[in-house]
């Protein structure tokens, strides 16, 4: 019970978007409503079309005065038929019928265009709305959530899963708001021919709907299943493509192909099933709606011929509106296994969208447009899940003045790039806090905290994008002699001008036709641009050799001349100038102060220092 009340509350989740729709949904609604009237209207016809070629036309009728009742406009019908009939004959009359007949159904195709017009707009709408707030989400979750969960599933439900609600449920709205106006409108119209076939009708119908949701219960699990399954695949493939370096280093195709393969053949296996399942609901629907047919048809024979209580014309009538009453149902059904399926994907969705954003703007945030005295790390302890013992930090306590350089150095793992994480939020103190300017970093915007770092890592991190839009990211109006000045300033002027279209040259994925040195030049080139009061370089030139590892030192102490940053190195011959230097060890600092006096003092410095040296 609990997983059909989570389906429906995913299904009326999606649903609720369509308020921003209100008047396409008013106007689809209202075509639809049309189209199924005049679709009743045409089939109606066949009584006095029936009767006029059997000779049964009824006795003359007088004409009623006009309104808005089924009787009058009946009765006035037949007494214009009647009329036609003794003026012109019968040839005519069956003409009329006919053009009539024609002229209902155009008006009701008409209509039924206009329907599918005005949900268009709706059904792309909200698939964009919900890609729009997914997108946003993902941009708002904390780090944290990303270390967690695989990449490539997350691209799945970005994408697959996004496309999934498109196509099954986005595509069954317009059924499930045009195929219960069928079924309601005929079943009235039914109902006001033949009560007692009526009957049948409404009894056998819903028992062959209870049969189709019973088989298509399972078909939402296998669908979630094999969404996750996707979201492994893509994460194999985004690995793969990542890392086809090393794969091809280790000779370990074969190992990743299997992989691959097996993965694949499960979601094979899976998809299967789906469809199984799927391709049932129409032969199913169809085969249960000729039983109730042929039901309706034996029992409503039995009126006519044996108590003589439902006219012929009226009986064929009814079967013909009936036999109408079977597509929409059964498109009805093909709806709800697709509903089935997309709300698989719609969980996948809500699970991003309804994840916790643990680190968010305070209620009533303090300002801070400027860098003026310090930072302050107050009892600062870390560990990446709640409630761990296990902390990457442990009582951090450290005073970084305006306009001086603290490196932080360490053994692998010892918290270095965790502690400098926490300046911009990254992640939150689990105890502790850190003040900046003697205000607690929680209390300040987001927007306005990040604003005062610039950040150049180890990975130079660059978007497939122009030279100009790199250097320039995530500010706006800027003139290209800004940039080219910052490029000049990071030692990246010169092999930008040799390229083919200069400062407009695409650099590829991530700046694959770039070396390592020319992306880590563009890197800091955007931290010039952005001008923050503070840095922080995270092993900035660890993976580069001497001579592009010379350029951008050079670029380095330009960025840092007048600023605070903290520099985390592995290589101490580039922090040897620091005001300050911490040592850290297993999340404790275990030593600070400058090069010289660490080195003087001969204990966990020192080892390392000679260490690099020996090396």
């Amino acid at each position: 019970m609990s997983c059909r009340f989570a389906a429906m509350k995913n299904y009326f989740r999606l649903i609720r978007y369509i308020r921003h729709y209100k008047g396409y949904a008013v106007l689809h609604v209202l075509s639809n409503l049309l189209a199924v009237s005049f679709s009743l209207i045409s089939l109606t016809m066949i009584v006095p079309f029936l009767n006029i070629l059997f000779d049964q036309h009824p006795q003359k009728y007088e004409l009623m005065q006009w309104a808005l009742s089924a009787k009058t406009l009946i009765n006035n019908f037949y007494y214009y038929i009647s009329k036609l009939i003794e003026e012109h004959g019968k040839i005519s009359a069956l003409s009329f019928i006919c053009i009539m007949v024609v002229v209902m159904f155009f008006i009701k195709n008409f209509f039924r265009y206009m329907a599918l017009y005005y949900m268009a707009p709706i059904r792309n709408g909200v698939v964009r709305d919900i890609r729009n707030q997914l997108f946003g989400k993902v941009l708002a979750l904390p780090l944290s959530y990303f270390t967690e969960r695989r990449k490539g599933d997350i691209i799945a439900r970005v994408t697959n899963d996004v496309s999934e609600v498109e196509w099954s449920v986005m595509n069954s709205l317009e059924f499930m708001f045009r195929e219960p106006l069928t079924v309601i409108l005929f079943l009235v119209t039914m109902v006001v021919m033949s009560p007692q076939l009526s009957l049948f009708v409404l009894v056998l119908l819903p028992l062959s709907g209870w049969i189709i949701g019973r088989i298509s219960k399972t078909l939402r699990k296998t669908s979630l299943d094999a969404r996750q399954r996707m979201g492994h695949l893509l994460s194999t493939i985004e690995e793969t493509i990542s890392g086809l370096r090393i794969i091809k280093a280790f000779t370990a195709e074969r190992f990743l192909t299997d992989k691959f393969q097996k993965q694949n053949q499960e979601y094979f296996r899976l998809q299967n099933r789906i469809y199984r399942k799927y391709d049932l609901s129409a032969p199913l629907s169809e085969f249960l709606g000729t039983i109730v047919m042929v039901v309706v048809m034996y029992f409503g024979g039995q009126l006519v011929l044996k108590e003589n209580t439902l006219e012929p014309a009226v009986f064929i009538s009814f079967i013909a509106i009936f036999s109408q009453l079977i597509p929409p149902a059964k498109a009805f059904t093909t709806a709800f296994y697709n509903i089935q399926k997309g709300l698989a994907s719609a969980e996948r969705i809500h699970a991003v969208l309804d994840a916790d954003i643990s680190i968010t703007d305070p209620s009533s945030p303090k300002t801070i447009g400027t860098f003026n005295s310090g930072i302050e790390y107050r009892n600062v302890s870390f560990a990446y899940r709640e409630g761990e013992t296990g902390y990457v930090l442990r009582k951090i306590n450290l005073k970084i003045e305006k306009g001086k350089t603290v490196a932080l150095v360490g053994q692998s793992g010892s918290g270095k790039t965790t502690l400098a994480d926490m300046l911009p939020r990254y992640y939150d103190p689990s105890e502790g806090e850190i003040r900046i300017d003697g205000i607690n970093i929680r209390e300040l915007k987001l927007h306005d905290l990040r604003k005062l770092f610039g950040v150049v890592s180890q990975e130079s991190i660059l978007f497939n994008d122009s030279v100009f839009n790199n250097i320039a990211f995530g500010l706006e109006n800027v003139k290209e002699e800004d940039v080219i000045h910052a490029a000049q300033t990071a030692n990246a002027h010169n092999f930008i001008m040799e390229m083919p279209e200069k400062y407009h040259t695409n650099i590829g994925d991530r700046g694959s036709k770039l070396s390592g040195g020319q992306r880590q030049r563009l890197s800091i080139a955007r931290a010039i641009l952005k001008n923050p009061p503070i840095l922080i370089l995270d092993e900035a030139t660890s993976a580069l050799d001497s001579e592009s590892e010379r350029l951008v030192q050079e670029s380095l102490l330009r960025l840092i001349e007048n600023r605070t940053s903290i520099v985390i190195a592995h290589r101490l011959s580039t922090i040897m100038h620091s005001d300050e230097i911490i040592v850290l060890q297993k999340g404790e600092i275990i030593e600070r102060g400058t090069h010289a006096s660490l080195l003087s003092n001969g204990s966990a410095y020192k080892k390392l220092y000679d260490l690099q040296s020996f090396i």
